[in-house]
């Protein structure tokens, strides 16, 4: 994904240090496996800031981001998170996306009072009043997808592959239990993890295709992360699977993970997301053209974890500005509530859960490294912040307005999960 901007970057460090700026947190691993899906949102808060200081910053403030390296190192991410809040007293943080490296910042935002924006689909299974999370939950794109490929692909057989991490096997956790309670047979569903930066994927592929060839319709679910997809989908070609056999609709490859690379492999899977670059609506033209403005590229694509940052700046800034105050308590009283037009006709709204509304899209990759959308969810869908196909998730529900809970048990009307 993309190089740092190094103009906008100069231009933040001539306000450093100036005590009429409001500091902003970027903790996104600019080097390692990841920081091909995460350095364009550095870049994505870069320009945020660069927009909202054109219109004069906020309560008389101008904006100052704090940018740090995480390096693809989740203790890292801990260590950088506690800098930015203690040293540098940022006001905010936009970061992660992997879920281990939020798990592993969590401790320190609830210890040192502050507030995180995520900005990337994950597993769910969470509500921290800390965090305010504007990529989806299951809800809002695995537990879809799998309806796509039930209903229109006619779908009988499931590959689930995933990076060996938190957000997969969780995904898979749920997606297993869904498969199941739809009638699918556990013969059908192969569940397959491999190590971040995995590159050799012949025997793994060879055995996908294996498992597609008894005469049921087989599909990938993919929560490959990171830069192995790009050999992942390499393989697929190599050894002749073309989308029209096995579809993969992957919920970690995006717009940003395509540029740059030969997309005839990828032709006609798919990808599962709340918004593509591709989508015709006023506010998103304005947004690319911008964008690409700023980073001096017409070639200079969007993504969805890119419009989730973009959710979660406006609402932060709206949120400052109604309790007048960056001070964390009063802002994220005022965040629940909040709403702000999405990139692509409708609004994002944050939830008493601290999750917010979305639309449900999925798209056909595109010779150009776009998506064709074939299909969307009929409205709005709210965050789900505990799963319903989960036992022991299914009476929790998140609620940090009436409740002032992230785990609320409503069968036992406590607070802290299960009894």
């Amino acid at each position: 994904m993309g190089s740092a901007l190094s103009a906008p970057d100069s231009a933040i460090a001539q306000i450093a240090g100036s005590a009429d700026s409001i500091k902003v947190g970027v903790l996104h691993s600019l080097s390692g496996t990841m920081a091909i899906s995460e350095t364009t949102l550095k870049d994505t808060v870069l320009f945020l800031i660069d927009e909202q200081n054109k219109k004069g910053g906020i309560l008389g403030k101008k904006l100052e981001a704090v940018v740090v390296d995480p390096a693809s190192n989740w203790p890292l991410f801990a260590e950088k998170a506690r800098e930015l809040i203690t040293k540098d007293k940022v006001a905010v943080v936009f970061g992660c996306w992997t879920s281990v490296s939020r798990k592993s910042v969590l401790p320190v935002f609830k210890e040192l009072n502050s507030i995180l924006f995520y900005p990337v689909q994950y597993e769910g299974e969470e509500s921290e009043r800390n965090v305010f999370y504007t990529g989806a939950a299951p809800n809002q794109q695995a537990i879809p997808a799998v309806d796509y490929l039930m209903k229109h692909e006619k779908v009988k057989r499931w590959v689930l592959a995933g990076t060996d991490y938190v957000y997969p096997r969780t995904t898979n956790r749920i997606l297993e239990a869904y498969l199941k309670s739809k009638g699918v047979a556990p013969e059908d569903v192969m569940i397959n993890y491999t190590p971040f930066g995995h590159s050799n994927w012949q025997t793994i592929v060879a055995d996908i295709k294996k498992f597609g060839s008894v005469g049921k319709k087989t599909a990938v679910v993919s929560t490959i992360n990171g830069d192995a997809n790009v050999p992942f989908y390499k393989e697929l070609g190599n050894q002749g699977i073309r989308a029209t056999d096995i579809p993969v609709v992957a919920f970690s490859v995006g717009e940003g993970e395509l540029a740059g690379i030969d997309t005839r492999p990828l032709l006609g899977h798919l990808a599962a997301w709340n918004y593509f670059q591709s989508i015709k609506d006023p506010a998103n033209e304005k947004f690319i053209t911008a964008w690409q403005a700023y980073s001096k590229s017409a070639k200079r694509v969007t993504n969805d974890p890119m419009e989730a940052t973009y959710i979660g700046f406006k609402m932060w800034v709206k949120a400052v500005e109604q309790v007048n105050s960056t001070e964390p308590d009063k802002v994220i009283d005022a965040l629940p509530g909040i709403e702000t037009p999405n990139l692509t006709g409708g609004i994002a709204k944050m939830l008493p859960n601290h999750h917010i509304t979305k639309p449900v899209f999925i798209g056909e990759v595109k010779i150009n490294g776009q998506f064709d959308v074939v299909w969307n969810a009929p409205g709005l869908v709210d965050g789900d912040a505990w799963s319903n196909e989960l036992e022991g998730s299914r009476d929790l529900i998140g609620d940090w307005v009436g409740k002032k809970c992230g785990n609320y048990n409503t069968r036992t009307d406590k607070c802290g999960g299960n009894p």
